[in-house]
């Protein structure tokens, strides 16, 4: 595992197998297992019966076989003893009169465990209780084998001596596809990572349906799931196998290996069993589930444990690390979820519009994406309840650091969506708010920024009291994430339609609404909206008129921000391991000392700025985060960052 930070690599191992050819069998398993271990795997995976093969039928009962499978795993535990992987293999094994489908836990040429198949399958073209019996049949817990006695039951719950996220839980092929998984519990007592040895043979369809049901335990689990399936060369009498490998952490696919493969296959992937324990954690339906298990006596498992795996420490992490989480990297997933987004935020409006009985919003537009995403929201909204887009009241303010380019696209798109726009000027207002309070109207400080911002707010509800109208919030969650918002200026609406909106993805959303909704006239000012540099405008313009106040100048990229605001908020991540990820993702565009610079800003101004969240106006959720009081984000307003910050400066950061 990777240091400190919950990484475990796991594999997914299909060896090359034939029915009955135990020592061949044998023979591929292992060329298997020191590809995985130079591979840095910690946990492999193979398939169910491997050492026999699971389409041997009567041979089952030929004693002969079994004293070879037992054989063939004692000499797998021999030739793996200097390799540090925890391996996981399937035969069949003889105890007290019965024969049991097991998964044998070998660790450093040991076996450690094993985990006989709870549900036997003999229906359609199974017929597995000819041969086998399940695990409620056994009668002892431990079974004397030439290494000596190894616990034996399917309640085993496989632990390292380090490494506190790891826990293992082993179930078998039919297992999973049952009402109650035994993995339910297992994941219940606290397995992290659930493993399944599996011969699912192909069938049209199948695979897609085989994917769903393992995301599906993996994601009620909140576990890693690792899949791993017979391949082709099982008997084909009547079945096809295709050695499905799969790897799963928490419903999201991590890898999956190409079936029907004529050759050993070895799938690889890197789970994160911190992020897992942190979503368990957060997860107040999963620790009720817990508490009712142990209540009612379920809970119970027998610990087994082991030498943790090292693995390559020095190894570049092996698991997709989104330098745009918020942002689907497919095309069509990004446009439906565009969609779905654009049918959140406009449904929410609608609501609020239909709860207040008015017909009447008003929204100040600037020309920059926050508010232009925030007009598109209301019609939107305003066409959900067929309502005439008279109601929706536009309202420019230039100011002193207003330019032509977004006064001018202000214009042109309210044109071309047919919307009313009224222009008021403040900087005549804001002067004399300047000499009333003493201010020279000059130096560019905050109270020359800040005014500007409370004076367009006091009009855009002044003028919403006049109409009997709503004020709709443009600011979006990562301006409220840094607090890069006036206190009761532009911080404050009557509902906030971009509030759960990262900016990243209001870029994609104002784009999508280009490309698929707008007129061509409307799709060229929003590309161009889409083109101008993010800024407040409450600076004056340079010598050309063009925007001197960038905003990303100032407070850092908003891809990194919502990079952090991702993996240290949602993820609960450590500082160090959220530059871990950083690092990764952004290999090619930040230093690594950029990175860490603009993280400490980001931590700092996540704490400082609470008190701006502790008091938002309504808005509604859209994505996995949200940082509403009355929602996903609660902390106190004087909280310390100190020791976040500390962790950004760890030596060897």
């Amino acid at each position: 595992m990777i240091a400190s930070f919950g990484y475990v690599r796991l594999g997914a191992a299909v060896p090359e197998v034939r029915a009955a050819a135990v020592a061949r069998n044998v023979d591929s398993m292992l060329a298997l297992a020191r590809e995985a271990a130079a591979a840095g795997c910690d946990v492999v995976t193979f398939p169910e019966l491997c050492i026999s093969g699971y389409t041997c039928a009567d041979l089952f009962a030929q004693r002969r076989l079994t004293d070879a499978c037992l054989q063939g795993l004692y000499r797998f535990a021999r030739e793996t003893a200097t390799l540090t992987p925890f391996f996981v293999v399937g035969l069949p094994l003889a105890v007290d009169g019965l024969l049991f489908n097991v998964a044998a836990a070998v660790c450093r040429g040991e076996v450690i465990g094993l985990v006989p198949k709870t549900f036997i399958p003999g229906y359609r073209e199974y017929y597995e209780p000819r041969w086998f019996a399940a695990a409620s049949a056994r009668t002892r817990g431990q079974v004397d084998l030439p290494g000596g006695a190894v616990p034996f039951g399917a309640d085993l719950l496989f632990r390292p001596d380090a490494g506190a996220g790891l826990r293992i839980g082993i179930e078998l092929c039919e297992d999973l596809w049952a009402p109650i998984p035994p993995s339910s519990a297992l994941a219940l007592a606290g397995a992290t990572v659930l493993l399944n040895l599996s011969a699912s043979n192909e069938l049209v369809g199948k695979s897609d349906y085989r994917l769903e049901v393992v995301r599906q335990q993996s994601a009620r689990c909140l576990a890693a799931y690792v899949y791993c399936s017979a391949g082709v060369g099982e008997s084909s009498t009547d079945l096809v196998f295709g050695g499905d490998s799969i790897l799963v952490e928490n419903g999201t696919l991590l890898a999956r290996g190409e079936r029907f493969q004529r050759r050993p296959q070895l799938t690889t992937a890197d789970v994160d069993t911190e992020f897992l324990q942190h979503e368990r954690q957060c997860s107040t339906t999963f620790t009720q589930a817990v508490a009712q298990e142990a209540a009612a006596g379920r809970r119970e498992v027998r610990d087994v444990r082991f030498v943790a795996p090292t693995g390559t420490r020095q190894r570049t992490l092996q698991r997709p690390v989104a330098a745009h989480p918020f942002i689907p990297a497919d095309p069509q997933v990004r446009h439906d979820r565009c969609q779905e987004i654009f049918a959140i935020q406009s449904s929410g409006l609608a609501t609020r519009l239909a709860h207040t009985g008015t017909q009447t919003v008003v929204i100040g537009l600037s020309g920059g994406l926050d508010s232009t995403l925030a007009l598109l929201v209301c019609l939107e909204a305003f066409a959900r309840l067929d309502l005439p887009t008279r109601g929706i009241h536009a309202i420019t303010m230039p100011g002193f650091g207003t330019t032509d380019r977004t006064r001018g696209n202000v214009e042109t798109l309210c044109r071309s969506l047919g919307i009313a726009l009224a222009t008021i000027p403040i900087t005549a207002s804001c002067r004399q708010h300047f000499a009333d309070i003493g201010h020279d109207g000059t130096t560019g400080d905050i109270a020359y920024e800040n005014v500007q911002a409370r004076e367009r707010t006091q009009i855009l509800m002044d003028r919403a009291n006049m109409l009997g109208g709503l004020v709709i919030g443009t600011g979006d969650l990562s301006e409220l994430a840094l607090g890069w918002c006036t206190y009761n200026g532009d911080h404050m609406s009557m509902y906030g339609v971009n509030a759960g909106v990262p900016k990243t993805l209001v870029c994609y959303l104002v784009g999508y609404y280009a490309d698929d909704k707008a007129a061509a006239a409307t799709a060229a000012v929003l590309r161009d909206i889409l083109a101008t540099p993010i800024s407040p405008e409450l600076l004056p313009p340079d010598a050309e008129g063009q925007i001197a106040q960038k905003t990303e100048a100032v407070v850092g990229p908003y891809e990194l921000h919502d990079f952090f605001l991702y993996y240290a908020i949602r993820c609960g991540f450590p500082p160090r391991k959220v530059l871990l990820l950083a690092r990764q993702a952004f290999a090619a565009a930040y230093a690594p000392a950029l990175l860490q610079q603009w993280l400490r800003l980001f931590l700092r101004r996540f704490f400082a700025q609470q008190f701006k969240r502790s008091c938002l106006p309504d808005g509604p959720k859209v994505g996995t985060i949200a940082l509403s009081p009355r929602g996903d984000w609660r902390m106190p307003s004087d909280a310390s960052p100190d020791e976040w910050l500390a962790d950004v400066d760890e030596p060897g950061t």
